[in-house]
């Protein structure tokens, strides 16, 4: 698996997903949190299935590896 995201697309990920994933303790009590998962696995991997399927990649060229 080639990183396929960029190190800022990858922080707003990861903070997008701890914000989700939080209501499952301090907002209401439904399962949207379980939405969160999905930003974070993305940006702790640095890998979006989807972009890769599409051919899309918003790293640099020297941050592929």
């Amino acid at each position: 698996m080639k990183k396929n995201i960029h190190s800022i697309e990858r922080v707003v990920r990861i903070i997008a997903g701890v914000v989700l994933v939080s209501m499952a303790f301090v907002g209401p009590a439904n399962l949207w949190f379980l939405l969160g998962l999905v930003p974070l696995a993305t940006g702790l991997l640095g890998w979006c299935p989807p972009y890769a399927m599409c051919g899309i990649s918003t790293c640099r060229l020297e941050d592929k590896k």
